[in-house]
């Protein structure tokens, strides 16, 4: 049983329609299709990648599995519950960042009190515990997406979806965000499903990855990911990986 399973999801865009002149109908602008019956599963403990060029779909795939935005056709299911990182933090300014953590267990109405403890180990290790007590708009982009990032996977969530989740950090800071991702997941058993630019970033955290076609909004091609975990970043340079990127990227530029 998947922890995800998509089955055919397709989703249209239609534009408002356009007023008529004097008795005349309206009429309605060119449908847009983003996504076309995408099939793809995200087994136990996977952590698989969606890659694409821009405007291919990505996010609003994620957006579509998250609840956020209806399909216009296809069903998709979870076996347990669903946790989504946006590409913008959307973290509250009028809560600290230890207030921004609890915020799930608030909405889920769940003990203030063991959540607490779980946060502040979870800060210590992330190298933010300075932070706890300090409002999102003293932080630096890097440090805020950071702490989304850990609001995300605080949640014990059966699947992490995240979206372009290291894209506001700087590079050093995202080599050392992939590492601890890279290294939570598997700690904690997560499935993870993440949409990223980063063809290295792709092969670096995942098991599974996918490549979006723009062109017709369908699955491309899928990789399996020929590197044993735990993985550092150097074996990036290993042969297979630089096959695997070349490979990415011809496909990307196609």
């Amino acid at each position: 049983m998947p922890t995800l399973f998509v089955n055919h999801i397709s989703k249209t865009y239609k534009p408002p329609a356009c007023a008529g002149m004097a008795g005349r109908p309206a009429s309605a602008g060119r449908e847009t299709s983003v996504l076309s019956k995408i099939v793809f599963e995200v087994k136990p403990r996977e952590f698989v990648s969606i890659i694409g060029r821009n405007a291919s779909g990505k996010s609003t795939l994620l957006k579509i599995i998250a609840g956020v935005v209806e399909p216009t056709s296809g069903t998709f299911t979870v076996d347990g519950n669903v946790a989504y990182m946006p590409q913008d933090h959307t973290l509250l300014p009028w809560r600290t960042v230890e207030e921004n953590l609890l915020l799930p267990s608030d909405i889920q109405n769940i003990s203030r009190g063991a959540t607490r403890a779980r946060i502040k180990s979870l800060l210590a290790e992330f190298g933010l515990d300075q932070y706890g007590g300090s409002y999102p708009s003293l932080l630096s982009g890097g440090t805020r997406q950071k702490i989304a990032l850990l609001r995300t996977i605080i949640q014990n969530a059966s699947i992490i979806l995240l979206d372009e989740p290291f894209a506001m950090i700087d590079a050093l800071t995202r080599l050392e965000s992939q590492t601890w991702l890279q290294a939570f997941v598997q700690k904690n058993q997560a499935s993870a499903l993440l949409v990223t630019h980063d063809m290295q970033e792709a092969i670096f955290l995942s098991d599974t990855i996918y490549v979006l076609d723009s062109g017709t909004g369908d699955i491309k091609e899928k990789f399996t990911v020929p590197i044993s975990r735990p993985r550092l970043h150097e074996h990036l340079h290993a042969p297979e990986a630089l096959a695997l990127e070349k490979t990415l990227f011809s496909l990307l530029v196609e």
